[in-house]
C-alpha cells in the first residue's frame, strides 16, 4: 500500500514539474534584479609617450543590475537594462629601456572611474510556454563615465585629470528564465557591449590637455537575477 502511495506521489510531482507554464502573453511585464559583473577586454589602450610605451587596462567591476522587459507578442519583447554605478580601477603598464638593464616593465594603478551602461534591446523568446525560456537580444548601449580620478602621484608630475567621453555602440545578449512559479523566475543573462571612449589627459605637463587615444573596453557582462512577471 505504501508503495502505491509513493508511486502516486512521484507521479504527481512529475506531472507538476512537467506541466506547462503560463505563456508570456502580449502585454506581460518581466522585472529582473540581481548582481552583474562587467569584464572588459584586455589591452584597452596603447600609446607611446616619448621613449616610453604605455598600455592602459580597465579592471572588472561588480554591481547591482535591474532590467525591465515588455512582451509585445508571445515571442518578441523590448528590454531596458539599468544598474547601480560600476566602479573600475584603471591600471597602466609602462615599458622603457634602462641603460645596462634593458627593457623594464612596471604596472601601477593610476586611478578609477565609474560608469552607467543603460542598454535598450529587442529580444526574441524561443519557448514562451515552457518552464525554461531562452532568449536572444540585440540593441544599443549608451555608456557614460563620471567621477574619474587619478592618483595624487600623477598630479605631482603635472597630470591632473583624465576625461572619458560617453560611448554609443551595439549590444548583444543571450539568456534564459527558469520559472519558479507562474510569477517568479530565476534568470541568467550574458551580454556583450561595444564600449569605446576617447580619453584626454589634462594638466600643466601637457600644456593644457592632450588626447591620448580611444579606450576600447568592449566588455562581457554576466548577471544572475531574480525576476517577477505580471
Amino acid at each position: 500500500m505504501k508503495t502505491i502511495k509513493y508511486l502516486l506521489l512521484a507521479a504527481g510531482l512529475f506531472a507538476l514539474a512537467a506541466a506547462p507554464a503560463l505563456a508570456n502573453e502580449p502585454g506581460t511585464w518581466i522585472l529582473r534584479g540581481g548582481v552583474g559583473t562587467v569584464q572588459p577586454d584586455s589591452q584597452n589602450l596603447f600609446f607611446e609617450l616619448g621613449e616610453e610605451s604605455i598600455e592602459i587596462d580597465v579592471d572588472s567591476a561588480t554591481s547591482m543590475t535591474l532590467s525591465g522587459t515588455y512582451m509585445f507578442t508571445e515571442n518578441w519583447a523590448f528590454d531596458v537594462l539599468a544598474s547601480w554605478p560600476f566602479q573600475h580601477d584603471i591600471k597602466a603598464t609602462v615599458e622603457y629601456l634602462e641603460p645596462d638593464i634593458g627593457l623594464v616593465s612596471e604596472t601601477m594603478r593610476i586611478g578609477d572611474t565609474k560608469h552607467l551602461p543603460p542598454t535598450f534591446s529587442v529580444q526574441y523568446h524561443f519557448m514562451p510556454e515552457a518552464n525554461f525560456q531562452p532568449y536572444v537580444g540585440l540593441g544599443v548601449n549608451w555608456t557614460t563615465f563620471f567621477d574619474t580620478k587619478l592618483v595624487s602621484e600623477l598630479a605631482d608630475e603635472g597630470i591632473e585629470k583624465l576625461k572619458l567621453d560617453d560611448s554609443f555602440g551595439i549590444a548583444a545578449q543571450i539568456g534564459g528564465d527558469w520559472l519558479i512559479s507562474d510569477s517568479w523566475l530565476f534568470n541568467l543573462d550574458v551580454r556583450w557591449l561595444n564600449i569605446e571612449s576617447d580619453a584626454t589627459l589634462v594638466g600643466p605637463a601637457l600644456d593644457g590637455e592632450a588626447k591620448v587615444g580611444t579606450v576600447t573596453i568592449d566588455p562581457w557582462v554576466y548577471a544572475v537575477n531574480l525576476g517577477y512577471r505580471f
